[in-house]
């Protein structure tokens, strides 16, 4: 159990907050057994999967199916160190068998559903993986690489009334399996390799994540002070288990709070009208999700809707439209907290319920992180002026920050260099402290003397009713140096014009500085985007640089 700081004020937070360092952690025995024993029925998930069907989970439950599935697993060859991917959507199974890895010092890779054969195969051979566990739908799409991932020893497929050849199906499997599995003499711990997450790719190939024992930890501050939990809350994160984002939001730092996990599970196209549902009949108490969803929620009749029990909501993941903000906060009484993060890390950057939100900031740095803005010089830039969020770390890492990119040591080394790690992201900081994202170093746009990040003029693209989704990049001009530019998909209705852009970019010009407007307009029906949903900027430029021969 976490005893809760309750600062006053962000200044009081600093001063006041202090990181636990427990010795030997491992969240699985640490944690959630530690409440299996306490307190054997305390609820720890409210699952609704697709079809409408709510069952609920305590932490008995998840205590015993993961020593079931742990002592499976080693009976069939899987042990400390060893590399098990999991594709495994939103369904229960993921806790269990992430818990299960965590017992026995396996390292478990979350993975999407989106990835192709290609990417599994790729995947699979560069980290060596010896174990998939898949859902029955995800099967085939294994059975396809298969010939080109000799190292894997066993398949576990979850879902599905008969195995297909070659694998073994998940309940029978976890039957035979002991519900005891006390903690091994050589229990990994501490800085022993917990997980790894494939980067998004959006500057580049993916990169593997790693994280040690100690990366939840960092996530006390997610749930129990950013998302601002209180035992018995009822928290719903909206994120895929494929990416880092779904521990952030539906396990390490809510079950630290004593909190129960909302999840649901639904498949195919996202639908707000359902979603608002699934958080008015379940009570959910406090919500997080990107800006994107709070966009579409905000399009409904939210009176409709009884969210009487919502009391806190944050946003990650994107720049929060100032204009969301307001709207959100006049028809749900609420304002929205926001946060910043990466795969590498745990909560960096966040605006926290002591402190007064300004919408489109993320807030600050979160107690623990000794964050700076740099140049290119590494000189600390003064307020209002843009530089890359850094992290100081050479008196030590903070819990969450990454132990380092698997087998490449030179990109490592190049982002924590000089005591530093590097985000890659920009941003600058006003005179209160708080931080404002400009985007990444590389889609910083400089124009006719101006930077520009491109998330503050998507931001006021975005606000009008035209707008579903907008991508703006530097577009090469032999005047500026590079002109704004803007690659929009529309809303249903709206049809692309010459007046529809004049209108768009004295929009822009009205609602931010005008030189930030898009001097250039494309409509297109959908944005480049990673299987994670993270627009890439990168291969919009390389497009137009490539229509520009």
């Amino acid at each position: 159990m976490i005893t809760k700081v309750r600062p006053t004020s962000y200044e009081h937070f600093m001063e006041t907050y202090q990181q636990i360092a427990p010795e030997h952690f491992n969240f699985a025995f640490d944690v959630v057994d530690a409440k299996a024993a306490a307190s054997p029925q305390q609820k720890a998930m409210i699952h609704l999967d697709d079809h409408g069907v709510r069952r609920e989970y305590t932490f008995d439950f998840f205590a015993r199916e993961s020593s079931r599935l742990a002592n499976s697993l080693k009976g069939q060859g899987i042990g400390k160190g060893d590399t098990v991917m999991l594709i495994l959507y939103r369904r229960v199974e993921f806790w269990v068998a992430m818990l299960a890895l965590h017992k026995l010092g396996a390292v478990a890779i979350p993975t999407p559903s989106l990835l192709t054969t290609h990417d599994i195969v790729q995947r699979v051979n560069v980290a060596n993986v010896k174990c998939m566990i898949v859902e029955d739908s995800i099967v085939s799409r294994v059975d396809a690489a298969r010939k080109d991932c000799a190292g894997i020893r066993l398949y576990v497929q979850v879902g599905g009334d008969a195995a297909a050849p070659g694998w073994e199906l998940y309940e029978p499997f976890v039957a035979q399996g002991s519900d005891q599995f006390s903690r091994p003499d050589d229990c990994a711990d501490g800085d022993d390799p917990l997980l790894i997450f494939f980067s998004s790719g959006t500057t580049g190939p993916p990169k593997m994540v790693e994280h040690t024992h100690t990366y939840p930890l960092g996530h006390v501050m997610t749930g129990v002070y950013w998302h601002d939990l209180e035992p018995g809350d009822i928290h719903l994160t909206v994120a895929d288990t494929g990416w880092g984002k779904a521990v952030w939001g539906k396990f390490y730092g809510q079950w630290m709070a004593d909190a129960i996990v909302f999840v649901y599970d639904f498949r195919g196209k996202f639908s707000p009208s359902n979603l608002l549902t699934a958080i008015s009949q379940n009570k959910v108490t406090s919500f997080c999700a990107p800006p994107t969803v709070y966009r579409f929620l905000i399009r409904e009749d939210l009176a409709a809707y009884d969210l009487s029990a919502l009391r806190h909501c944050t946003t990650a993941g994107e720049l929060l439209n100032y204009s969301v903000f307001h709207t959100w906060e006049e028809l749900v009484g609420l304002p929205i907290y926001e946060g910043y993060g990466q795969t590498e890390t745990s909560l960096q950057i966040a605006t926290f319920p002591c402190m007064k939100p300004k919408p489109g900031s993320i807030g600050k740095p979160v107690p623990g992180w000794d964050i700076v803005l740099l140049d290119s010089e590494d000189n600390v830039c003064p307020p209002g002026v843009e530089g890359e969020i850094c992290v100081k770390i050479k008196e030590g890492k903070p819990f969450g920050l990454m132990d380092g990119y698997l087998k490449e040591p030179e990109k490592t080394a190049d982002a924590t260099r000089n005591g530093y790690y590097r985000t890659g992201d920009k941003a600058w900081m006003d005179e209160d402290g708080y931080f404002w994202f400009m985007g990444r170093v590389d889609d910083v746009i400089k124009s006719s003397g101006y930077r520009i990040g491109p998330f503050e003029v998507e931001s006021a693209l975005v606000a009008h009713d035209a707008v579903v989704e907008a991508a703006v990049t530097g577009l090469p001009d032999p005047l500026r140096g590079q002109a704004v530019k803007a690659t929009i998909v529309l809303a249903p209705g709206f049809e692309p014009s010459e007046t529809l852009t004049r209108e768009l970019q004295n929009y822009v010009k009205k609602v931010t500085a005008p030189y930030k407007y898009p001097r250039v307009i494309e409509y297109v029906t959908d944005l480049p985007k990673t299987i994670s949903g993270k627009i890439k900027r990168a291969d919009i430029r390389a497009r137009d640089l490539e229509n520009m021969k």
